[in-house]
């Protein structure tokens, strides 16, 4: 089965399954540190709640077998085990069909926690990774040489993920039609880093530079994925140099990351030994016949299932981040469509007094990653995915992103609950609980270079008003609407 087979695609193979299983040990990690203020038993949004009122159809998860908050903290803890084992180069040290199990496995316990996540898992790159961890399965290991469908289907995706994206910016705000979007975006974005000052202060001029570069990355580039040799692999380089440029300009959990380790699909040996130093190719093995047809029904289940991304792709009224089946398998894809001209943040504060005057001193908490103090920088977190900093971009927005979670979460700042406090950076109240909470709204932008060296400032901030009034425990549950 010689046309079954690409052996010059081992090395593609090598980096595609190491790296989503790396991605996908860092995300059952993050899962097992975060879940028991967002969606444990005594969380935020308490699995046991959901699955009350949610079908199996509609959720697929084990958790509907069972849950309990030490057998949630096992699955995710299973999950990195299994993930890092395969890093580590496990699967090419078992039989092909034991690989595909652990394969499976990682996907159905990743799966089971995306399903009962709610709003902390939305993200898009839940899907891309879901989407990734499934067709891993099929890319086997060193018991056989890669399947090139599965090869295919990897630029498939990839090709969903930069296009769908490209075609979202085009159809959406106007400042990605006239090369002006990143004039805003590296300030607005969701959780800038280390480097997105610099990158915001760069001259006008090179900002539509890189919105036109952008532009021929998504939208040109990709359909060099399906070319020839060495054209894909250049295609691929491309990509991954793009890829690497927003890594280094925001944080944007695993989406970067995976999209650069699927565009590894498209290089193949040979033309990588152009430019890097390699060993001589592995011996693989034809694929046994039950493997290959296994790869043949799942090639044409994606074909199917494609329908739905292409068509939605194709309309003008085309959506972002959107799963047709409740296992994300066979999305589409895409990022920014609007852009924030100003970035808002809302700025929780406690108070230990017993009555609010207007002499009360306010003490502020402090968000991992999300802007707070105007003299912190901005630190680098992707690709671990801090949820609670990004629904609290998104709250900031409106208040409609927070009206599931916002009241339990301030009565468990008035509690000084443990695990909520673990996805904070600093608690101004260490040894007692405040008596009152509350949350301002400040416009935030960048500092201008005169105003860094004067201030040693990175951030301005002016407050626009309450977002929530003072609350204590006793209402917490029934804090009034913030304020628009």
């Amino acid at each position: 089965m010689g046309w079954f087979t690409a052996s010059d695609y081992w090395l593609a193979r090598l980096l595609v399954e190491r790296g989503i299983a790396a991605v996908y040990a860092l995300a059952f990690v993050a899962a097992a540190l975060q879940f028991r203020a967002l969606i444990g038993e005594h969380g935020m949004l308490p699995v046991p709640q959901f699955l009350d009122r949610a079908s199996f159809r509609r959720a697929p998860s084990i958790f509907h077998l069972h849950y309990s908050d030490r057998f949630f903290a096992a699955v995710a803890w299973l999950g990195a085990t299994l993930s890092a084992a395969i890093v580590a180069g496990a699967a090419n040290l078992v039989p092909l069909w034991a690989a595909m199990l652990a394969w499976l496995a990682i996907w159905v316990l990743y799966l089971s926690i995306v399903s009962v996540g709610q709003t902390w898992y939305s993200f898009g790159w839940e899907s891309i990774l879901l989407e990734s961890g499934f067709l891993a399965i099929f890319l086997g290991n060193d018991r056989v040489a890669p399947p090139v469908l599965t090869i295919w289907l990897a630029r498939w995706l990839v090709f969903r993920i930069e296009f769908g994206a490209g075609l979202i910016k085009l159809r959406g705000d106007s400042c990605w039609r006239n090369l002006t979007c990143l004039y805003y975006h590296h300030e607005t974005q969701p959780m800038p880093g280390p480097l997105s000052w610099f990158f915001h202060h760069l001259p006008k001029p090179l900002h539509r530079v890189e919105v036109a570069g952008n532009h021929v990355a998504q939208l040109v580039v990709p359909f060099g994925l399906f070319a020839p040799q060495p054209v894909a692999s250049v295609a691929a380089g491309i990509i991954i140099v793009t890829q690497l440029w927003l890594v280094a300009s925001g944080n944007f959990a695993w989406l970067n990351w995976v999209t650069i380790i699927l565009a590894c699909s498209a290089i193949d040996a040979s033309s990588a030994a152009a430019v890097l130093p390699l060993p001589a190719p592995p011996a693989l093995p034809a694929a046994p016949p039950w493997f290959a047809a296994l790869v043949i029904a799942f090639t044409a289940a994606v074909l199917v299932l494609s329908y739905w991304p292409v068509r939605n792709m194709a309309s003008h009224h085309q959506r972002m981040n959107l799963s047709f089946n409740p296992y994300h398998l066979v999305n589409t894809y895409g990022a920014f469509g609007t852009v924030g001209r100003v970035r808002r943040e809302v700025i929780l504060e406690g108070t230990d007094e017993a009555e609010i005057t207007d002499q009360t001193v306010w003490r502020e908490y402090e968000f991992k990653g999300k802007p707070g103090s105007v003299h912190r920088l901005p630190r680098q977190w992707a690709p671990y995915h801090l949820r609670l900093d990004w629904l609290m971009w998104f709250a900031a927005i409106s208040p409609l992103y927070a009206q599931g979670w916002r009241a339990a979460f301030l009565a468990r700042l008035l509690k000084n609950d443990r695990a909520t406090l673990r996805l904070l950076r600093h608690n101004p109240f260490p040894n007692a609980p405040p008596r009152y909470v509350r949350a301002l709204l400040y416009t935030y932008r960048f500092t201008t270079w005169r105003e860094l060296r004067r201030d040693r400032a990175w951030w301005h901030r002016t407050l626009i008003g309450e977002y929530l009034p003072p609350v204590a425990l006793r209402t917490a549950g029934a804090a009034s609407e913030p304020r628009d």
